[in-house]
């Protein structure tokens, strides 16, 4: 026997997806996360799948793993103490940055504090000019006295960022060398091994992020491995990216910055396969876990890329699904600020302590215990039986923010649930506006521990078409890992225009980057992989600020075929602005390469038709939208294709809980999908 192995570790729960490949089906399991005790949770899964399913670790062949723990260290603040080593002269990168603030219709809106502070930025004497030509080379006193002052000031680690190392990384690796001879303690990160790419806040920040996390990301997959070693698992385990692909352990503690969206990115990656399966056009992916809301949109299945997204406060540069990560989820903590003022997030109660109800140490008030005190989760266990809701827990820790208040627990409750849900609505408006999405005409998928739980919530204050809750919602990132291709990203700047003088440098360039392509997959994963390279390039008129990216034919980089070039550019600025200026010269900043090779896909089942009624297991009472209802348990297990049924609702599974509410009507597909969507003519408050 041999098995495919996903693992999706979020800050509450650890989720396992298993494809046996003798059938192509696939098994579940949600176990506790141990961040005390990193690996610890994968040791804890694998005997219970060993005791469940007779499934031994010696068995298992494949096994991918995707994380939150990055994305989770730079939204609640808690990565290592960095410094900056800048050129002299322009130390003001990430105080600077783009000169844009959060929310340009708040008046009082400012821009985050940086992950760097302005005193912890020390110069360094050396010049590299525009073309790569090092003009003045690196002070060795200089980088002496700023590995001095970063020590008085207490940083565990450096960042080395220099002004046009894209074009050449000599002084930064010179810098790299002598903080290496001088304090060999400090975890030290060049900007140009990061992601070499043009505009030094960019290139900053993507660095930045990268050593930020690195300390706890490293920490972290050390503990994973050694688990894995010890359970007797004769594979290396294979970390998925921000991409959406995967890549080995190596390079995950190396780049770690590629896999800040790691446990985000297998998300989307498996609602991509659930719309793409089951024929949705278009579809908007929520993920809500223990620590953050994530979402994204796939259109005809597949998801938007892009760079620059927003982790938390932050803009983050290597190639990535395109996500909006906002700091709320089931964990989120409730407080009341200096003025008295109810707030939610952006901190967790993560997995341990966790929420108040699941009984393991948790005092303060989250949102999944305001859930509970609602009466709409606490009806049966959760996280296969991980953990038992106590009702009359959360009910006490939610009072205690509900006395100062001078209102009840169910209003408290419920306006924990409002600012959890505005959070989400503001970042997530946000996204619809930038890809000019029409929410009328797009479903959510509501996956995580949490979606399913609050997705309906978001839906209607958006107004969305409807929800789709997959037959295993609670691990669905797990799967995206099971599903998703090994992928990697290169680039090289080339700054050049676009005319029959760049053709044979072009030739070469191109040529250059499939040749780091196909070396790392061959060293990484082995030389007889099939494998499809996708070129690209980031090209703009001359004199303009920003860039397109641009597909490109291979055969076209290969004959150098620069009018070809010049007339895609044409057509997608068209495609993307409406026009384009054929006479106007061209420039092309970067040349990319996508590289992939596919993995096998498991098969999705079809439910049997519905031959009775949908079976009620109990009847509740639940606080919604201001007053008390009966509603309607079922068990997820026994629904079949063809229910239909009408909210408030609440439908329990292992792996999580569907809320449904009033006005709102939910049908079973042939997959098992839940399809809940608003009654004809209902609007909110209804």
């Amino acid at each position: 026997m041999s098995y495919r192995v996903g693992v999706d570790i979020g800050g509450s729960f650890t989720d396992f997806a298993l494809l046996d490949e003798r059938d192509n089906s696939i098994r579940t399991l949600k176990v506790l996360s141990r961040p005390d005790s990193p690996g610890s949770e994968i040791t804890t899964g694998l005997m219970q799948l060993q005791q469940r399913d007779g499934i031994a670790p010696q068995d298992i062949h494949y096994f991918t793993h995707g994380t939150t723990v990055g994305v989770n260290a730079v939204i609640q603040r808690k990565g290592v103490r960095l410094a900056l080593f800048a050129t002299e002269g322009f130390c003001d990168v990430l105080e600077l940055a783009r000169l844009k603030i959060p929310h340009i219709h708040d008046l009082f809106s400012r821009r985050p504090d940086p992950l760097i502070s302005r005193d912890r930025v020390f110069p360094i004497q050396e010049r590299t000019g525009s073309d790569g030509k090092v003009l003045k080379t690196v002070d060795h006193q200089s980088v002496a006295a700023a590995i001095a002052a970063a020590r008085a000031a207490g940083c565990e680690g450096i960042v080395v960022s220099l002004l046009h190392s894209y074009r050449n990384r000599e002084n930064e690796a010179q810098v790299k060398a002598i903080i290496a001879e001088l304090a060999p303690e400090l975890l030290t990160c060049c900007s140009a091994d990061i992601w070499p790419i043009i505009r030094e806040y960019e290139r900053t920040i993507t660095a930045t992020i990268n050593a930020y996390v690195q300390p706890k990301v490293i920490h972290y997959l050390q503990a994973f491995e050694q688990a894995l070693s010890t359970m007797g698992v004769p594979v290396p385990p294979r970390i998925t990216k921000s991409n959406g692909g995967v890549m080995s352990v190596a390079q995950a503690k190396d780049e770690c910055v590629q896999m800040v969206l790691s446990g985000t990115a297998s998300g989307v990656i498996g609602a991509s396969y659930i719309a793409e399966s089951c024929g949705f056009d278009k579809l908007l992916s929520l993920d809500i876990g223990g620590t953050s809301a994530d979402v994204a949109v796939i259109i005809n299945g597949k998801p938007e890329y892009g760079s620059g997204e927003i982790i938390g406060d932050f803009p983050i540069f290597i190639p990535s699904v395109s996500v909006t990560s906002v700091g709320q989820g089931g964990g989120s903590i409730a407080w009341l600020d200096p003025l008295g003022v109810l707030q939610v997030g952006p901190d967790s109660a993560g997995s341990l302590p966790g929420p108040v109800c699941f009984q393991r140490g948790g005092t303060q008030a989250t949102a999944t215990d305001a859930f509970a005190a609602c009466g709409l989760i606490g009806h049966g266990g959760l996280g296969y039986n991980a953990v038992q809701v106590d009702v009359a827990a959360a009910r006490a820790a939610v009072d205690k923010l509900a006395q100062p208040l001078g209102i009840t627990v169910e209003e408290t409750a419920e306006t924990i649930i409002a600012l959890a849900v505005s959070s989400m609505y503001s970042d997530t408006s946000g996204l619809l506006s930038r890809f000019g999405i029409d929410p009328r005409e797009f479903w959510f998928l509501a996956f995580g521990g949490a979606g399913p739980m609050m997705g309906c919530f978001l839906a209607r204050e958006l107004n969305m078409k409807g929800v789709v809750v997959p037959p295993t919602p609670g691990v669905l990132s797990a799967l995206g890992g099971l599903v998703a291709d090994i992928k990697n990203d290169f680039i090289r700047t080339l700054y050049a225009e676009v005319d029959q003088a760049m053709a044979t440098p072009l030739i070469s360039h191109s040529a250059a980057l499939r040749a780091e392509g196909e070396g790392w997959l061959d060293s990484e994963h082995g030389a007889q992989l099939p494998r499809s390279l996708q070129f690209s390039a980031d090209m703009r008129y001359r004199g303009q600020s920003f860039e397109i990216e641009v597909p490109l034919q291979q055969n076209w980089l290969e004959q150098g075929d620069v009018q070809a070039m010049r007339a895609a550019f044409d057509r997608r600025h068209t495609q993307l602005f409406g026009h384009c200026d054929a006479s106007a010269p061209v420039q092309m900043i970067s040349l990319r390469l996508v590289l992939s090779s596919p993995t096998p896909k498991p098969r999705l089942n079809r439910l049997p038709q519905a031959d009775k009624p949908v079976e009620v297991v109990k009847q509740v009472q639940a606080w919604i939208d201001g007053q008390w209802w009966a509603v309607d348990v079922m068990q997820r297990a026994t629904l079949r294709a063809g229910h239909q049924f009408t909210g408030p609702v609440i439908v329990a599974q292992d792996d999580c809980t569907t809320c449904v509410p009033p006005a709102m009507q939910v049908r079973v597909d042939d997959f098992g999908n839940l399809l809940i969507t608003p009654l004809p003519g209902a609007h909110h408050g209804d």
